[in-house]
């Protein structure tokens, strides 16, 4: 009788998943989605120690360097424990759509996308001092 059981199952989700195999080369969005979704909460919660020196590098480029030092300093701290807590709630419920995350920042409603912008801590448009991304590494489209 066990033995029934566990090859019933195992028949199951064999067939789910050859099922879901041919319907991934169709559309793979419904799987990557969530995939992407965990791996920016994941990404957003290791590296959300980064927000404080892009905070000082924009707030000293924009106020100066005693702002930067203070003011990007505070900015950068609330900004990573804020980094901190919509990672952890991207990784808890990365399997779910999310309502007002739309996939499309310029829609509505419910999705996989992110819940604050930037979405990654170091955007390829602000990166501080090319500390990720080097200058060659960004390709700009032909006008």
């Amino acid at each position: 009788m066990k033995f029934s059981k566990t090859f019933l199952v195992t028949l199951f989700v064999s067939v789910i998943m050859v099922g879901g195999s041919f319907s991934a080369k169709a559309d793979d969005a419904w799987i990557m989605r969530p995939v992407e979704k965990l791996g920016r909460g994941v990404t957003n919660v290791a590296f959300s120690f980064l927000e404080i020196p892009m905070k000082w590098s924009e707030v000293s480029s924009e106020k100066g360097g005693l702002a930067g030092l203070t003011y990007g300093t505070l900015k950068g701290v609330c900004y990573t424990v804020a980094r901190i807590g919509v990672g952890v709630v991207d990784i808890i419920t990365f399997p779910f759509p999310l309502p007002d995350c739309p996939d499309d920042l310029e829609d509505v409603g419910w999705g996989y996308g992110p819940i604050m912008t930037p979405a990654w801590v170091v955007p390829v448009g602000s990166d501080w001092n090319n500390f990720v991304y080097s200058d060659e590494a960004i390709v700009n489209p032909a006008p």
